[in-house]
């Protein structure tokens, strides 16, 4: 019996013959066609000031795709399923203390585990970026093993209570304040982390899914006054962006430059800008040969969701969050990747809203994200549900989106039945979009388009006669 589409199977999949690990099928590699995630050589800016990726033949590029939070736990049947459900990016999480347990004594099977994850983008065609990571510091305040190790953690034996309910709180703590002080004050642990980044650049540099590196996860530091005060919380986070963070990124981005002239570098704000507050961050300067590379990672989290509650769509949290994130990438020319998003539950009414809204924010001031993050299971950030489909909720960011468009994008919206993209053509050449198996296409704007649907969950569009300037809409709709 034919069952037709709804409005629920457009924004489930972009390839529903696969899923994620065990459920997805024995299909090989030779038997798939994959897209191949264009690496971005430059940028080219919007008419409303955003910066947006570019590849060699200056298409615009959009990068998506998911955080992989354990990569020693990331399978290849993972990476697999995320290429075939139409996304391009992957955002890996590595951690110092794993990889250089000891000083100077790095972990080979750590460093396999690595390379053997991007030698799977490298086949499936995606693009990785590599996060040094870290939350509260490292191990030396509870944090599992991620993070800075222990032989570069000082704490001046000041102490350490963890609250089981607010692992945030950490930072605040006077031990975890120290850590982070001197680590950037310190001279030795200055050029320890910069032989770190300099070695992991090295090991990595061949591969050509290399995007580049988040280069400090969630940046925090030292706290002048009470926490819990907001106005002291946004002078200490401006305090610690115009300077000591400031000047760690100058040495991180020096010490990858050292050995990779090739890879993008991208700055984090604190997790302040969530709040509205935004970043007191300097310009940066690239020393690689042409154009810098550099770019910038914030996340967008907002801080009830966190911590357990439904979006309230009243509270402005979108309209303060996109206020504050724009200016700075714009002032400096910086391509915004969204490096971490997404409720952790988005079953809820008001949190399938949020993702909902947070999609089409980020399609008006991004040119890529990552959502946090690929899993399998019932809640917990899992994007996909127990049967192996998008998470309900998490819908929308499996919509259709331009992969690689011959033109500068315009508007786009979606509103769960049809996907609408307005854009101005460019040079020409070959527009590729990311679409629902069976979904129909129809191009308007211009009097001759061609268009191909063979590959499942993918389509492709020429615009032979469209001069540079056309206005071209491309409209996606579910197959019946």
């Amino acid at each position: 019996m034919r069952v037709r589409r709804t409005a629920a199977a457009l924004s489930l999949t972009l390839a529903a013959a696969l899923t994620t690990g065990a459920a997805a099928p024995a299909a090989t590699s030779s038997q798939l066609h994959y897209s191949q995630a264009e690496f971005p050589t430059g940028t080219t800016t919007a008419p409303d000031g955003s910066t947006l990726f570019t590849d060699p033949a200056g298409r615009t590029l959009q990068l998506r795709g998911f955080n992989v939070d354990k990569y020693d736990e990331t399978t290849e049947a993972d990476v697999r399923s995320i290429a075939a459900h139409g996304f391009t990016l992957l955002r890996v999480a590595i951690s110092w203390n794993r990889l250089e347990p000891a000083r100077g004594r790095y972990d080979s099977t750590e460093l396999g585990k690595l390379r053997q994850l991007l030698s799977w983008a490298d086949r499936y065609g995606l693009l990785a970026l590599i996060d040094f990571h870290q939350d509260v510091y490292g191990p030396q305040f509870g944090g599992g093993d991620r993070g800075i190790p222990v032989w570069a953690t000082r704490d001046d034996g000041l102490p350490f209570v963890p609250d089981p309910s607010d692992w945030f709180a950490g930072y605040f703590q006077p031990s975890v304040q120290a850590a982070f002080r001197h680590l950037y004050d310190d001279p030795d642990l200055r050029q320890w982390q910069a032989e770190f980044y300099t070695r992991i650049a090295s090991e990595l540099r061949g591969y050509r899914s290399l995007l580049g590196y988040d280069l400090f996860n969630e940046p925090f530091g030292p706290i002048d006054g009470d926490p819990t005060d907001p106005s002291v919380l946004a002078a200490s986070s401006a305090v610690l962006e115009q300077g000591r963070l400031a000047a760690m990124y100058q040495r991180l981005i020096g010490a990858i430059r050292s050995v990779d002239n090739r890879s993008w570098l991208f700055v984090e704000p604190t997790v302040l800008v969530g709040q509205g507050v935004p970043t007191q961050l300097p310009g940066f300067t690239d020393p690689r040969a042409g154009a810098p590379r550099l770019g910038y990672a914030p996340h967008f989290y907002d801080t009830a969701v966190e911590n357990g509650a439904d979006w309230n769509p009243s509270d402005g949290f979108i309209g303060a969050y996109t206020a504050a994130i724009t200016g700075y990438p714009r002032a400096h020319r910086l391509p915004v990747l969204v490096g971490e998003w997404g409720p952790p539950n988005p079953r809820t009414p008001g949190n399938t809203e949020l993702v909902r809204e947070q999609v089409a924010a980020m399609s008006g001031f991004a040119t890529g994200w990552t959502m946090w993050y690929w899993c399998q299971g019932d809640g917990g950030y899992c994007a996909l549900g127990t049967d192996g489909r998008p998470a309900p909720g998490d819908g929308p960011a499996f919509a259709p989106y331009p992969i690689a468009l011959a033109g500068r994008p315009v508007t786009v919206s979606f509103d769960g039945t049809t996907y609408t993209l307005e854009f101005s053509t460019g040079q020409g050449g070959w527009s590729e979009l990311a679409i629902p198996p069976g979904a129909r296409v129809r191009v308007t704007g211009t009097p001759v388009a061609v268009v191909d649907t063979s590959r499942p969950g993918h389509a492709r569009v020429l615009l032979p006669r469209a001069r540079p300037g056309t206005a071209v809409t491309i409209t996606v709709t579910a197959g019946s």
